[in-house]
């Protein structure tokens, strides 16, 4: 077999479909001939054999001609391997950044590229590394060590951009700081791309305002514009106060929607200049593949409507929140905002631009995101903190089975009688039973059924 050139490992081709080594792991040990998949890679001994999921990888380096790989099943390290280590570690890097890049909902080609060091901070953790390849894309910029702090930064929610010698450091309004450093000379081609993308999405969002509400003038299209980029939701006080007839045409689309009853009792129930409202183009969204819950009525829904609108109500004392969709056959999420309802909306925002509004993936239970299917969502949560934070504080949903139980059901789970998030793991202990509704898995001390929101 040849070795595979520098064009073949960039392109994530890989000529030589299996390599020899010497493994030593949990699972498999001895002799075995490897194999790189488009989503995995097996590995096969004389009696044993296991085929490794992407999604499960968490790390994969090269030192001494030792190739290391780090899963959630344990470790891997293939020795022995001479020549070949480095082409192999390179192949499988490849393989594992385009699966990592297809998790991240990123689509097109990048505009430019780079390499460097970088350093995040996250809710107050600092995570670095060096050696990472960057690219810039339409609406964001994806940096891929080859591990779990490859991370997609997302355009729409920049603040600021510090530039200095060979580096820069992106500040993001959800208090996120972001530097790439040692560059080199592609730091300015770099930060121009970043620049223009940004001033692309920001007219792009300003069409779609001034296509919502044509009376706005120039500073409150631009105000509104920089509010709410890419249509994620804001306060409707705040929009009224910047234009009072943007806030006339959003309740205007709303009533034409299935949430305009929600929207109603909403504004019942708290301040509705509390209530956070949000507006997407759909031919804005990045991924055309069908959604696990309302996929069909959905698509239907959205092929008359080019909006998508969506609303995040809090409860009295903002100690829950309750996201509404308004799109057919669909229910009212309640989550926890860890008494902050602010935070809370900021970061729903952040984790829905991030999944490309895949709203499924902001409820899902910790056992269906393991399955097979969800691979691109479990890899996304693993590498964005705000959808972490979501997923924890989720609570249950309400089905819209009717107005006065929808209602009763939103009372209860604001009234603090909600059980445990679903996105934390439950424990055998803990099985109370089956969800008299739709049979699935109830904890002990839960009331409502975190899949259907039926209440038992």
């Amino acid at each position: 077999m040849k070795l595979p050139s520098d064009e073949d490992v960039s392109k994530g081709d890989k000529p030589a479909t299996e390599y020899t080594a010497q493994a030593a792991s949990p699972i498999v040990n001895g002799e075995v001939k490897m194999i790189i998949k488009d989503r995995s890679f097996t590995v096969t001994a004389l009696f044993d054999a296991v085929e490794m999921s992407f999604a499960r990888v968490n790390k994969i380096g090269c030192a001494d001609y030792v190739v290391n790989v780090d899963t959630d099943d344990g470790g891997f390290s293939f020795s022995r391997m001479g020549q070949w280590a480095q082409p192999f570690c390179d192949a499988l890097c490849a393989a594992y950044n385009k699966v990592v890049t297809k998790a991240f909902f990123v689509s097109g080609d990048p505009i430019t590229n780079a390499e460097g060091d970088y350093r995040f901070t996250e809710n107050g953790a600092v995570v670095s590394g060096s050696k990472a390849p960057m690219y810039v894309y339409e609406n964001c910029i994806v940096a891929l060590p080859p591990n779990a702090d490859a991370r997609r930064i997302p355009l729409c929610f920049m603040t600021g951009m510090d530039k200095k010698d060979y580096e820069m450091t992106l500040s993001l309004n959800t208090g996120e700081a972001y530097t790439l450093a040692r560059i080199g000379y592609a730091t300015a081609p770099f930060a121009d791309a970043i620049e223009k993308q940004i001033r692309a999405l920001r007219e792009k969002t300003l069409a779609t305002m001034k296509e919502l509400d044509p009376s706005l003038s120039a500073v409150q299209a631009s105000q509104i514009a920089k509010l709410i980029p890419e249509g994620v939701a804001a306060p409707m006080g705040q929009l009224r106060s910047i234009a009072p007839s943007f806030a006339k045409a959003l309740e205007a689309k709303i009533a034409g929607t299935r949430a305009a009853e929600p929207y109603t009792e909403f504004s019942s129930l708290c301040d509705p200049s509390q209530i956070w409202v949000g507006l997407r183009k759909n031919d804005m969204r990045q991924d055309a593949e069908k959604e696990e819950d309302d996929e069909e009525a959905e698509g239907q829904e959205q092929k008359k409507d080019p909006y998508l609108v969506w609303m995040i109500a809090p409860s009295r004392d903002g100690k829950y929140a309750a996201v509404e969709f308004a799109v057919a056959d669909t229910a009212t999420f309640v989550y926890r905002t860890e008494g902050n309802f602010n935070n809370f909306a900021t970061q729903l925002n952040r984790a829905l631009e991030a999944i490309s509004f895949k709203r499924e993936v902001i409820r899902m239970t910790d056992a269906e995101l393991q399955k097979p299917e969800n691979t691109d969502y479990l890899m996304a949560a693993k590498r964005t903190s705000s959808l972490q934070f979501i997923r924890k504080n989720f609570v249950g949903r309400v089905i819209h089975s009717g107005h006065d139980a929808w209602k009763r059901k939103l009372a209860e789970m604001w009234g603090g009688t909600a059980p445990q998030a679903s996105g934390a793991p439950q424990t055998s202990s803990q099985a109370a039973g089956k969800c008299g509704s739709c049979g699935a898995e109830m904890e002990q001390g839960r009331k409502f059924c975190g899949s259907c929101g039926h209440k038992n």
